[in-house]
């Protein structure tokens, strides 16, 4: 009777403080509607965990688990206890895709002990929709840091389950020895465990269909200077992946692939979101619910829409009165930027930049600037180079910045995901706060909740851009196609740089020779809505003002880059997608087809019941047009997406 007693004693000093002693070695842990449920377990020492959704198995039972260069914290553990929360956090953030978040989870902090008295707490968060886990490590005895050496975390899915995967490239191939840059294309619908085209792995984020079960998008957050970046591992026979690590060649094979972790310390959190449709993860925001901002912003930062040479006139354009020229179709527009790209230093030079960006500022433009971000880790010959790669070169620069009023950089050319590469993100995002700049990163990874956690951030290519609609035809004719995966994949977990809105019909500086659009107009101004990033740099271009409709060039003057609410309408992965964002109170819906065949579509818009909408659409000859329409008091309205085609329903 005494220990009955002092059992029952101890379980209600445990409930007091949030603390339950586990007998079992199996607990379940649901999101607040219950459909999503976790089951965390230890068997024989080892942690794992198994995901549900309605009751349908969406990951089997995966592992958990470090290994150290001190300790293996994978196997040997007991469970000690568990700590049970709610996690209930409202914020708000401009640059992502719904500007007021409120996200709702149940946490429970499960810590683990082994024979050594090795401690490894698991953290797994758990909402509607989404999870997100990761490990704290304490400080054991004296050690107060620790390679991670492999992280076990797995996530295996059903045989049945078809995956939407790009390819891990491996490090140092491509022009001029500048990959990875997370710009491989795309596989879609492929059995679970193919090989990848490299053979090391897959980018996050990675889509997986499970069946009639259900969707899963896996990801990470919270990547900073404290860690790497991660990746998913090829899958073993039987559909696991794993978190795989930088490849060693990386970053010209300078700096660790394995990320050292100060004690006590947390590693980035791990994500999934789950639904029994694509609606969860389009409009998911798990990769901003789980970081906080590592720094004030230093100002109050704009956004808004560029014009941009270098996409269609490339490297002749730069040059003064070409960047001239698009300052004054800036104006024209009433664009808040212009993006002076690569070469500016030698065939422009600092004192005419300054009177470039004089002569910007008369016109109510602010000038963003292009830098090579190479120290030693690839061969990419554009410049200003080895200004952004060390700081007092970087805070000299940045000072002459703020000295004539530059809005912004976009930094190039990095060279994959180590530790030693993220601190290099970091650095330059931290200084260039201290000297009121947004930054754009290309040739880049992808963000990893960084439009929170860095206030001027604003985003990042991470994927095959516009700058490949020029330099391929192959490009231009998986258009479509490519620009129906990104809502549900890249685009949902990060801001994309990709610089849409290609008007021109050939992609060269006369409109007459180069590669050719595949694409309508309509389809191309729906981009500007689709594509999602606080800051767009358009593929407009002079010629453009003359050359159609004085709607098609209406709405690119008023179409905004920061939304209030986003909201899934259909659609499906690389065949179409119907999407919807609300900007203060007017929305803009916007549909794309990859088809080769017309698609009539009955959407259901309840936000637009009974109200009178402009309709943008392709002729039966492909040529934009535009017309008014009326939303039936349902919602519903009936609309045509012609093949490679789009349409825009704007309130």
């Amino acid at each position: 009777m005494k220990v009955i007693a002092k059992f029952v004693l101890a379980g209600l000093l445990y409930a007091a403080s949030g603390i339950v002693p586990l007998n079992a070695q199996e607990v379940e842990i649901a999101g607040p509607d219950k459909k999503l449920s976790v089951k965390f377990l230890v068997e024989k020492g080892k942690p794992f965990y198994s995901l549900s959704y309605n009751g349908k198995t969406i990951l089997e039972r995966s592992p958990l688990g470090l290994m150290t260069n001190v300790s293996d914290l994978s196997s040997g553990f007991r469970l000690l206890h568990q700590k049970d929360s709610v996690i209930d956090k409202t914020y708000q953030e401009r640059k992502i895709k719904r500007s007021q978040v409120h996200y709702v989870a149940n946490e429970k902090i499960f810590s683990l002990e082994n024979e050594r008295k090795d401690r490894l707490d698991i953290i797994f968060r758990v909402s509607d929709n989404d999870v997100a886990f990761r490990y704290f490590l304490p400080q054991p005895k004296a050690t107060a840091h620790y390679i991670i050496e492999k992280e076990l975390s797995g996530f295996k899915f059903p045989a049945a389950t078809t995956t939407f995967l790009t390819p891990q490239a491996t490090p140092m191939i491509g022009w001029e020895h500048t990959k990875p840059s997370y710009e491989e294309e795309y596989v879609p619908e492929e059995p679970i465990g193919r090989v990848s085209q490299y053979g090391v792995g897959y980018t996050f984020p990675g889509l997986f269909h499970v069946g009639d079960h259900g969707w899963a998008l896996v990801s990470e957050t919270g990547v900073s200077s404290s860690y790497c970046g991660s990746k998913l591992s090829e899958a073993t026979k039987d559909g696991l992946y794993t978190i795989a690590f930088p490849e060693p060649g990386e970053n010209n094979g300078i700096g660790s692939a394995h990320p050292g972790l100060g004690l006590p310390g947390a590693t980035p959190w791990r994500t999934i979101t789950v639904g029994d449709n694509l609606k969860p993860i389009v409009e998911t925001t798990i990769p901003f619910d789980v970081v906080d901002p590592l720094y004030p912003p230093s100002k109050a930062y704009t956004f808004g829409r560029a014009t941009w040479s270098w996409l269609l006139w490339q490297d002749n354009s730069i040059n003064y009165q070409d960047q001239k020229t698009f300052v004054d179709l800036s104006a024209t527009l009433g664009y808040e930027f212009v993006l002076v790209d690569n070469w500016w230093d030698t065939r422009i030079g600092h004192q005419k930049i300054e009177e470039l960006a004089a002569y910007a500022q008369s016109k109510k433009v602010g000038l963003c600037l292009w830098y090579n971000s190479n120290g030693y880790w690839n061969d990419a010959p554009q410049g200003p180079k080895n200004r952004m790669n060390t700081s007092i070169a970087r805070k000299k620069e940045m000072a002459w910045m703020r000295s004539i009023g530059i809005k912004g950089i976009k930094v190039d050319f990095f060279g994959g995901d180590k530790q030693e590469t993220l601190k290099l993100y970091e650095d330059i995002l931290s200084d260039a706060n201290e000297y009121g700049l947004v930054v754009i990163f290309h040739g880049a990874t992808l963000p990893r909740g960084w439009e929170v956690m860095y206030p001027n951030f604003v985003g990042s290519e991470a994927v095959l851009a516009s700058e490949n609609l020029i330099f391929t035809q192959k490009a231009n004719d998986n258009e479509a196609f490519n620009a129906c995966l990104h809502p549900f994949i890249r685009n949902t977990v990060a801001s994309m740089d990709f610089g849409p809105v290609l008007l021109n019909k050939r992609h060269n500086r006369n409109n007459n020779g180069g590669t050719t659009r595949k694409t309508t107009e309509v389809f191309q101004l729906a981009t500007s809505v689709l594509f999602q990033t606080p800051v767009q740099n358009f593929g407009i271009t002079p010629n453009n003002l003359q050359e159609y409709p004085a709607f098609v060039l209406d709405f690119m003057k008023a179409v905004p880059t920061t939304w209030e609410e986003t909201v899934f309408i259909d659609g499906y992965p690389g065949k179409y997608v119907v999407l919807a964002r609300r900007h203060q109170d007017k929305w803009y819906v916007v549909g794309i087809n990859a088809g080769k065949e017309a698609k009539k579509i009955k959407l259901q818009l309840p936000m637009l019941a009974e109200k009178k909408v402009s309709l943008y659409s392709d002729k039966p000859d492909r040529s934009p047009q535009l017309e008014q329409v009326s939303i039936r008091k349902n919602g519903e309205v009936t609309v045509t997406l012609q093949p490679d085609g789009g349409i825009l329903l704007v309130q």
